[in-house]
Formats: structure tokens, sequence, C-alpha cells
């Protein structure tokens, strides 16, 4: 199914809405780089033709999609919370900068939001709506989750560190990336607070260990 503007039309019938953003994040569970936020703002019109989730587009077509929607949208912000602050501060509060960054970068402040996924990292003052696979069924979000994996996608290819493969991978576990992991130990780019350094046995002293009360930690996800 498409995405439409269902929720979009049921925020703005509520009383003193009258602009709605859609948001979606992307880097959520890369090992290295910053999780980046897309937020949107539409005038309802139909968007351009492909738009849906981005896990459902090739890279080729995302950018192609990306593309159209940059003159498209009435509004797009960006925010990105580094992994130094992944590492500081746990992922909960880093998405909850990166968000608040892409909504500050909007040219008008929205009534309402549409957030992707089960969990408003966002917090006071904002009227979120939480919709699980909002990018599949909001226009807006749907963009917003174009936008963000593109632009984060592209900035991974533009640092270096060929034998991690951030290029294709962009951050992601990969073989690729999992080996380079084992053989040179992380870059300056990778999130050392994050429990994959317990499988590097050469590494692991280099992890950070955060307050528990600061924000979670990660699993491990070699397996």
């Amino acid at each position: 199914m498409a995405p439409t503007y269902d929720i979009e039309h049921l925020l703005l019938s509520q009383r003193s809405t009258t602009t709605v953003a859609g948001l979606d994040e992307v880097g959520r569970g890369a090992w290295a780089g910053p999780v980046t936020v897309c937020a949107v703002i539409t005038d309802l019109s139909d968007p351009p033709a492909g738009l849906t989730d981005s896990k459902q587009l090739s890279a080729a077509k995302r950018g192609t999609v990306a593309a159209s929607l940059e003159s498209w949208a009435v509004g797009i912000g960006f925010g990105d919370a580094s992994h130094a602050e992944v590492d500081e501060l746990g992922m909960t509060e880093a998405l909850r900068r990166a968000a608040r960054r892409a909504l500050a970068a909007l040219p008008v402040r929205p009534d309402a939001l549409i957030l992707d996924g089960s969990h408003d990292y966002i917090g006071a003052p904002w009227p979120v709506r939480l919709e699980v696979k909002g990018d599949s069924a909001s226009i807006s979000v749907a963009a917003a989750s174009v936008l963000a994996k593109v632009r984060r996608d592209a900035y991974m290819g533009t640092i270096g560190c060929d034998e991690y493969g951030f290029a294709d991978n962009a951050g992601y576990p990969s073989p690729v990336h999992q080996e380079a992991l084992a053989r040179l130990g992380p870059t300056e780019h990778h999130r050392l607070s994050w429990s994959y350094l317990d499988d590097l046995p050469r590494w692991r002293h280099l992890k950070r260990h955060r307050d528990p009360a600061v924000g979670e930690g990660q699993a491990s996800l070699f397996g």
C-alpha cells in the first residue's frame, strides 16, 4: 500500500492544528557515524511518483525520489547527533537532539508531529503522534525517511575509511565492516560505548562506559 495523507488530515481536523510535520530517523543501528532525523512539511499535494518507505527503494531509486522531494516539499529540516553525542548521552537523548535540530531547521514551526515508531523521543512541548510503520502509512513520514537515508548515506560515503566499507554499509554492521574492525580497530567515527567492542578482545579496552542513568546501552549485534 502506498502512503496517504490520512494521518495528516486527522491531525489537521483538530482544533488549532494548521501545520503537520512528518519525522523519521536513520542511523540508529549503525556502529559508526551520526544519527540523522529529517522533518518534512507538505502542502498535501500529490507526492512525487514512487514515494514509499525508504527501505523499499533501491539506492538509485531513493536518490531519484529524494531529488524530486527537495523541490516538492514545503519545508525540509535535517538534524544530526554525532557518534560522540551517542556515546555521551545515549541513543534516546541523541535522537531527541537530532529531532529538535531538524524541527528548528524548518521554515515554519509545525503544530503537530507524526513520528515513525512507538517511542516518543522528542517530548514536550511538541504534540507527537506515534505511528508504527509510519514511513509506510504517512506521505510526510515517507518523505522524511527517504531524505534522511539519502543524506546520511551520502555523508558516510565522504568520510573515507575505505577498509570499513562505509560508502556501501553506511556504518552498519556488514562482513567487510566487521572484518576491518577486528583487524584495525574502531575509527574516529565509531561509537565506542556500544557492546560490539565486547566481542573484540583486542580492542575491548577502548570501550567507553556510560552512567546507566544517562542513557541506554546497545546490545551486541555480532552473532
